[in-house]
């Protein structure tokens, strides 16, 4: 990727990109991110080799690429500072945040911006993310493929071509690792329970959980065909299936995830109200 990319914001999921990006060949000389402070910003200069910058309008100037990467609640004051220079440079906005539109981020730096909305999520800092992105109508084939390119660089990429669909994002992958981790610590309770000791209950269920997703990503058969091999006939696997399925996991999780797009949605209302 020959672009010069700026991260407003330097935490956790930037610095995690930008280490992606290096991993995949970008050289950290066309890599700036930017914080209020040095002292946020120096660890990241000493760890990674880019360039750093507290003036965000400074580090936007000569960028083909702005990474918007900060928190919600404070999208609209940085996006109102750096809309003179958004609105000269014209580089493509990539938005990270949580709940925000694209049209009322758009609208903040000024309108008719190129801008790409993601919804990543926490294994992304591991490199094993999975991100939704979301394209408005100015933004090119080109810059498509520089959007997944860039985030390709923590994980898998899936583009929806309506932008409601990011609340389903949220639900099936955004939001998801917590209820995979309340799986582990549910199984690790009944593990104990049982006589394991907790440490040997978490290593177990954590590694059958990365073997069981990876089969499944690795395998042509759908999940349920899946479920039915690992199914012997009145055997184990059978009769904790069936309890699971009297116990109405499918609609527990349905219904956990359609609270989880309804609050997504929510938020985006409370926050392009301010």
């Amino acid at each position: 990727m020959a672009s010069k990319i700026t991260f407003i914001g330097a935490g956790n999921m930037a610095t995690a990109i930008i280490g992606g990006l290096i991993d995949s060949g970008a050289a950290p000389t066309d890599l700036t991110a930017t914080a209020p402070s040095s002292s946020e910003l120096t660890p990241v200069k000493e760890r990674l080799g880019i360039n750093i910058h507290t003036d965000n309008n400074v580090a936007v100037s000569n960028a083909d690429v702005v990474v918007l990467a900060v928190k919600p609640q404070i999208m609209r004051v940085v996006c109102e500072e750096l809309r003179e220079t958004i609105q000269q440079q014209r580089p493509l906005v990539i938005s990270i945040a949580a709940g925000l539109d694209a049209a009322t981020i758009d609208q903040w730096l000024g309108g008719n911006n190129a801008l790409v909305r993601c919804m990543p999520n926490t294994p992304s800092l591991v490199g094993y993310g999975a991100s939704g992105l979301f394209a408005n109508s100015a933004v090119s084939d080109t810059q498509r493929d520089i959007a997944t390119q860039l985030m390709e660089a923590v994980g898998i990429v899936e583009w929806v071509e309506e932008e409601s669909l990011l609340d389903a994002v949220t639900a099936v992958s955004g939001s998801a690792p917590a209820y995979f981790f309340l799986m582990f610590e549910a199984m690790e309770e009944a593990a104990v329970t049982l006589g394991l000791p907790a440490e040997t209950a978490r290593r177990l269920a954590i590694q059958t959980a990365l073997g069981a997703a990876t089969m499944a990503q690795k395998s042509d058969k759908d999940p349920a065909t899946l479920k039915q091999n690992v199914m012997s006939p009145g055997g184990t696997t059978e009769r904790a299936i069936h309890h699971l399925e009297e116990a109405q996991l499918r609609t527990t999780i349905a219904d956990a995830m359609e609270a989880c797009a309804k609050r997504a949605q929510e938020m985006a209302r409370e926050l392009s109200s301010h």
